[in-house]
């Protein structure tokens, strides 16, 4: 049992045997000392004043006085700060806890039973016209991490991706590839499938854009106003025309545009999963907006007849959401084709049908904030059990110290280019910054790399708290030195080449003094589960993160001051080697729930 749960325990006793009072596990405000007083931990004793009707130095001694008369292998002494009751726990029981630690496999994390509830998260969903760039890549380290921390929490997870295969964009690179593809393909060119693709979006962009200043500048020459001339080039642009014409074939199963769709799509989803691959995630079920479009149309008819939604004069069919405070919101539009919600609301459909689903979190940018407050209610109305209580899991977007991302204009930070700019950054680190290691092949070497590249990339990620905008500097996130992935891989490889030059020794119960920060790194190691907790209530990986960074930092600091190979005690080298071995441990675990793989060596 913890320390805390075991104080918690006796202040109740305390409370019943001092005051005749029962009180509840809430009632008891345990918390870290201040490092101004003496103590490792202090109860709040304001609570108990109502029923003790002392003054608060009274009654915080007397409980305390009650503790270390009951508790005595717990409670070595203790100090009265006002209403504050600081204690010293005994040396004896900080080592009876790092021996639990060291022991405990799964330390901090809840095991999954059959009665954990069901959650499922959708992250990634991308485009089908355009590789992933540096917003999908927060995208996607953000769901698998929370998929890691919610299962650590507990809970069974289901991680899911909607994939938006459909629709005007898909159609624009369709066409530029019938028109200046050559008949390309990924072999023939060497190119991911889904940067072929990338390319013939932008390059249908580029040729719309000269086609309406083309248009613009003829209709102003007629003698137009420019408005009204760039207004009348957007309606007759001949290419916008092509691709229009081509959804509409697509929607009516024309083979040829369905055969040419199929066929891109299939390049881009190869190049896609060798991006995942190198990402380190993945999915236990893709959904496709071509196979959900159509069930959401079927929901909202559904809607319709049950009065939850109406539909106006021009056919169109909506929402009246201005009792919630909201507007009103699009469903199908005139012509009966469907919109962004139409599709989720199937999307959700198919995914309550497949799964006893108990919670949904989708993981999507803060643009989306007012789709999903609106998508909850109507989920709701359509009787959806998780409808009203979905997670939207919004955060910020990335920037870069040169300015936001255009994918029309080919200006996004490619997540290919990005991942190879990082191992290769860490290969050339690596070679200046940490031991050498001369015995490793290459292969071994760019393994390293691989680990402390992609480390370097999700930790900086994943440290900041996922609502705010953040700046991506990868020069930044590849210091061997501060918050970085980097430092926190670095430390635990240095912990494992001190517990490779000596054999296992298990902790006795041999009593043995400790130093103030052998204890503080024991207090840090048994707040791992306390972190792990809020990071799920909270839905807040960084919380992970930084845990990592923090307990890093409280061993370089014990490790500066405290000899461990060459410590004469046998009893206290046992327990550095045990701290050694529990905080290499919990730092893996903590940066596996990150996704971030450690290195051996470095």
């Amino acid at each position: 049992m913890q320390i805390e749960q075991k104080l918690t325990q006796a202040v109740i006793a305390a409370v019943k045997d001092l005051y005749g009072q029962e009180v509840p596990e809430s009632l008891v405000q345990l918390g870290a000392t201040k490092k101004e007083f003496e103590g490792h931990l202090t109860l709040i004793v304001f609570p108990f004043l109502k029923m003790s009707r002392k003054k608060p130095e009274d009654t915080a001694q007397e409980i305390g006085q009650y503790l270390a008369t009951n508790l005595p292998d717990v409670v070595a002494r203790f100090n009265v700060i006002k209403g504050f009751l600081n204690m010293v726990i005994a040396d004896a029981c900080w080592v009876s806890l790092l021996s639990e630690i060291q022991q405990d496999a799964q330390w901090g994390l809840t095991p999954v039973t059959d009665n954990s509830p069901l959650v499922m998260i959708e992250y990634s969903s991308p485009n089908t016209n355009k590789p992933l760039h540096l917003g999908h890549v927060r995208n996607n380290l953000l769901g698998w991490a929370l998929a890691q921390v919610m299962q650590a929490n507990g809970n069974k997870v289901v991680k899911t991706n909607i994939v938006n295969d459909r629709g005007i964009h898909i159609c624009k690179s369709m066409l530029a590839w019938q028109k200046w593809g050559n008949g390309e393909t990924p072999e023939s060119t060497g190119k991911k499938g889904d940067h072929l693709i990338g390319d013939y979006y932008v390059a249908f962009d580029k040729h719309y854009r000269a086609e309406l200043k083309e248009l613009t500048e003829k209709f102003m020459a007629e003698g137009m106003e420019e408005e009204a001339a760039k207004e009348r080039a957007e309606k007759e642009s001949t290419l916008m025309q092509e691709a229009r014409q081509m959804l509409v074939k697509w929607e009516q199963n024309d083979p040829e545009v369905r055969g040419l769709w199929e066929q891109m799509n299939n390049w881009v989803y190869a190049g896609f999963d060798e991006t995942y691959k190198a990402l380190g995630v993945g999915f236990d079920k893709i959904y496709y907006e071509s196979q959900t479009y159509l069930e959401g149309k079927e929901k909202v008819e559904e809607g319709l007849q049950k009065g939850i939604f109406y539909r106006r004069d021009d056919g169109s069919v909506w929402a009246d959401l201005t009792g919630e405070g909201l507007d009103e919101k699009l469903l199908l539009r005139a012509d009966g084709t469907s919109v962004y919600m139409t599709q989720d609301i199937g999307t959700a459909k198919l995914r309550f049908q497949d799964f006893p689903i108990d919670k949904m979190i989708y993981v999507v940018g803060n643009e989306q904030n007012y789709h999903f407050q609106v998508l909850s209610i109507l989920l709701d109305k359509l009787g959806f059990k998780w409808g009203k209580d979905l997670v939207h899991f919004s955060y910020g977007m990335v920037e870069l110290p040169n300015g936001k991302m255009k994918s029309r204009e080919g200006t996004v930070v490619d997540a290919d280019d990005l991942i190879a700019k990082m191992i290769a950054d860490a290969r050339e680190m690596s070679r200046d910054k940490v031991n050498k290691l001369e015995d490793l092949t290459e292969e071994e070497a760019q393994e390293i790399a691989r680990i402390v590249g992609m480390g370097a990339l999700k930790y900086f990620i994943l440290k900041v708290d996922a609502r705010k905008n953040m700046l991506f500097n990868p020069e930044e996130s590849i210091d061997f030195n501060g918050n970085t992935g980097p430092f926190i891989q670095y430390t635990y490889a240095r912990i494992r080449s001190i517990l490779r030059k000596v054999p296992f020794v298990a902790l006795t119960t041999q009593q043995t003094e400790l130093s103030d920060k052998e204890i503080a790194l024991i207090q840090q190691l048994a707040a791992f589960g306390t972190a792990v907790r809020q990071a799920g209530t909270d839905y807040n990986v960084s919380v992970i993160a930084n845990y990592c960074y923090d307990l890093a930092k409280e061993f370089n600091g014990f490790y500066h001051d405290f000899p461990i190979l060459k410590e004469e005690d046998e009893q206290k080298r046992a327990v550095r080697l045990a701290l050694c071995e529990a905080v290499s441990k919990v730092i893996k675990s903590g940066m596996s729930l990150l996704g971030i793989e450690v290195p051996e060596r470095m």
